[in-house]
């Protein structure tokens, strides 16, 4: 499995296993977590992906009593913060809601060390971009959180470049990447500059929900488009699953597609997609079916 460098101390795995998920497991005991890494390890998968609303704000505890010493240290943990939403800690909140305030960020990451039972987060995302955020406040409390040894890299997801370029303002730590949604079916990011922006940095994006959550597959809307992907699938006797990841990890941005399954038998195919070369053709031929016509 190749691996991305985001900074001189985090390296992650192209491919991050994703647990938005790991609550919604009927079986949520530590052996079974821990089975799901292994299956990840096996393929060089390293990266987990969290976030500290995940699961009602349970995924991480979850995570957390899954993890012995040993394991800990042949992972990578992302989180995430800054989403409040009336449940688990934040029950009493009145409305869901941003807060990028410096308070906030520190007793976020504090509790999801404690819940995770690590004492440092290899990369920490702002989760979404907030109205009222001090970019000065917001990005000298994660400047802080990076000298204290809490975090050793942090970014962004859902941010627009001129939501990085007024975060990074307000910094001296470099943000290391933004996770937004890309796949075959909101592949936006493509042509509004999203992708662009980060690949002119040298910025590794990370993609979530890079199946279109499901719907590339169970959506009669797409049957050409899935049919094309049983083909391709087929010829390189892999899943349809392998193939619309591999469409991502084709673009040179350097996509780190980010895929979440509770299926122990699926998260041990995921690393098929790494084995498929796409050629222009084949990548364009995908495209132009999302599409719905041809490139102009």
């Amino acid at each position: 499995m190749n691996r991305v460098s985001l900074s001189n101390d985090v390296s992650l795995s192209r491919l991050v296993y994703g647990m938005w998920r790991l609550g919604d497991d009927d079986d949520t005991r530590p052996e079974h977590v821990r089975a799901k890494i292994d299956a990840c390890l096996d393929q060089g998968i390293t990266t987990m992906d969290q976030a500290d609303i995940y699961g009602g704000y349970m995924a991480e505890e979850i995570l957390g009593n899954a993890l012995t010493p040993e394991l800990r240290a042949k992972i990578e943990i992302v989180t995430k913060c800054d989403i409040v939403a009336p449940a688990g800690r934040h029950a009493g909140a009145r409305v869901k809601h941003y807060d990028t305030s410096r308070a906030h960020i520190h007793a976020s990451v504090d509790q999801s060390l404690k819940l995770m039972k690590t004492e440092v987060i290899d990369l920490l995302l702002i989760h979404r971009p907030d109205p009222l955020m001090d970019h000065l406040e917001t990005g000298a409390a994660l400047d802080e959180l990076v000298t204290a040894g809490k975090v050793r890299a942090v970014g962004v997801s859902n941010f627009k470049p001129w939501d990085w370029s007024l975060l990074q303002s307000g910094m001296t730590t470099p943000l290391a990447t933004n996770q937004i949604e890309i796949s075959l079916l909101e592949h936006s990011a493509l042509t509004n500059g999203d992708l662009a922006f980060l690949q002119e940095r040298g910025i590794p994006p990370m993609a979530w929900s890079p199946l279109g959550g499901g719907a590339l597959f169970f959506d009669t809307r797409h049957a050409e488009l899935r049919r094309a992907l049983e083909r391709v699938a087929e010829e390189n006797d892999v899943d349809e699953t392998a193939v619309a990841i591999a469409w991502l990890l084709a673009h040179p941005s350097g996509i780190l597609p980010v895929l979440g399954t509770n299926n122990l038998d699926r998260i041990a195919r995921i690393g098929d997609a790494a084995n498929i070369r796409m050629d222009r053709e084949t990548w364009f031929e995908l495209y132009t079916l999302a599409l719905g016509h041809e490139v102009a």
